[in-house]
């Protein structure tokens, strides 16, 4: 979650000089056993590591967690499954990451929200290129990627509590697939890849669509909304099972695909950006977290979507 006005950030004090320093979490690595408790959510890296701008997050094939804005803004930390936090890259100047997302391939993509683009680091690189560009965006926010390749943008405009959809097909082409919604900020693809679930922040609202195999849109209907606090990034298990980061609520919510409210995970923070899967078995969430400036994690019982999407 961003707004368009952007603020410097100063670091603190225990922060390392230099960004390439490796940062180790302050408790015992998250060990991926069977018999830890599902559900409790622990510190996976220091507080204030990243700056409040954190968000992403995604994991790649070999396990690595990515997010954005580690240390200071225009960057993307990697952060290996043990906890141990790095700089990956410095994007171009002016540039500000939100959502990051994988291809099957491994190519990262991530959403350059004040440059109005989207940006890849091809697999096993460190250049970051411009894959599209879009001026009549208000800010690319969090991104979605299909079973083709195909990337879907929100694209809120938070002063005015308004926004877009948009496809980015995989030759970088922008088509726009609605305007004049609410405040759209998560978004995400189903298992089965028919729907298209995309959230309204300040309307706290979720909908779904009928996804089409060209990658169009239609159907709209309300999967569920919420009677307090916001939302923000948003993934699907592996059963269809939707995880909502509950911003200002120190939760993420687990939905069912009808809309029903199965679970609320308790955070360590209270506002929760983005959530992604990993591990190795995919059943491993890491949430991060804009008031504390850090990820935290925890177990499910199902693999992510994208995590299955891999294999």
């Amino acid at each position: 979650m961003h707004r368009t006005i952007l603020h410097s950030l100063t670091l603190p004090r225990l922060f390392p000089a230099a960004l390439g320093l490796v940062i180790l979490a302050g408790s015992a690595a998250f060990r991926e056993n069977p018999a830890e408790d599902l559900y409790k959510s622990t510190v996976f890296t220091p507080a204030k590591g990243f700056t409040s701008g954190v968000e992403g997050p995604a994991v790649d094939p070999s396990g690595t967690v990515y997010a954005v804005n580690f240390g200071k803004q225009g960057t993307i930390g990697q952060i290996t499954p043990s906890g141990e936090a790095s700089l990956f890259v410095e994007l171009p100047e002016g540039s500000i990451g939100n959502g990051i997302r994988f291809n099957r391939r491994g190519d990262m993509f991530i959403a350059d929200y004040p440059k109005h683009n989207i940006l890849k680091v091809a697999k096993g690189s460190k250049e970051v290129t411009v894959f599209a560009s879009e001026p009549r965006m208000n800010q690319p926010n969090d991104i979605a990627i299909d079973g083709r390749g195909r990337l879907y943008a929100s694209d809120p405009n938070w002063k005015e509590n308004t926004g877009n959809l948009w496809r980015i097909d995989t030759d970088g082409r922008v088509t726009q697939l609605e305007s004049g919604m609410g405040t759209t900020n998560g978004i995400e693809v189903s298992p089965d890849e028919k729907t298209l679930y995309v959230n309204e922040s300040a309307q706290r609202k979720v909908w779904k669509y009928d996804l089409a195999p060209d990658g169009s849109l239609s159907n709209k209907r309300l999967l569920t909304e919420f009677p307090d606090f916001g939302m923000d990034g948003m993934r699907c298990d592996v059963d269809g099972n939707l995880y909502v980061t509950r911003f200002g609520k120190g939760t993420v919510a687990k939905l069912s695909p009808d809309g029903k409210v199965l679970q609320e995970i308790t955070l360590i923070g209270k506002r929760p950006t983005n959530i992604a899967f990993g591990g190795k078995d995919g059943r491993t969430a890491y949430v991060t977290l804009q008031d504390q400036g850090n990820l935290e994690t925890f177990r499910v019982e199902q693999p992510g979507r994208e995590w299955k999407l891999r294999k």
